[in-house]
């Protein structure tokens, strides 16, 4: 008997975790500013336990659920071209990586970011924070 309140304890938790998660958990909804998109990218862990046991005349289960949602990047993309930018980079190759293509565009002479769009993007860095 322990065996199926284990099972259903399981399946309870599922569900509830079916409930908070889809796709526009990890992938957030596009934001518009002017001629630009930006795309929150999510970083989403959940941890789960249950247990289930018997004494002489009550079965019992119990189980818990715990869950993490961080912002990790956004995508631009703006002009034609795709950027991705760490919200909290945390070691120096993405610190290069993040910083990279704004030095190449120094150089070949594109256009700058979008007053509105970097003013969203830091806001997201700042809640991150």
């Amino acid at each position: 008997m322990a065996d199926s309140n284990f099972n259903e304890t399981i399946q309870t938790l599922f569900k509830g975790m079916d409930g908070c998660l889809s796709s526009k958990t990890v992938v957030g909804e596009p934001l518009r500013i002017n001629d630009s998109i930006i795309i929150p990218l999510m970083d989403v862990s959940f941890g789960l336990a249950a247990g289930a046991w018997s004494k002489e005349k009550k079965d019992s289960a119990a189980g818990g659920m715990g869950g993490k949602m961080s912002a990790k990047a956004v995508l631009l993309i703006q002009n034609g071209s795709c950027r991705m930018i760490a919200v909290n980079p945390t070691d120096a190759v993405s610190k290069i990586i993040d910083i990279a293509p704004d030095i190449i565009n120094r150089f070949t002479g594109k256009s700058k970011l979008d007053p509105d769009v970097k003013a969203a993007v830091d806001d997201m860095k700042e809640e991150k924070k």
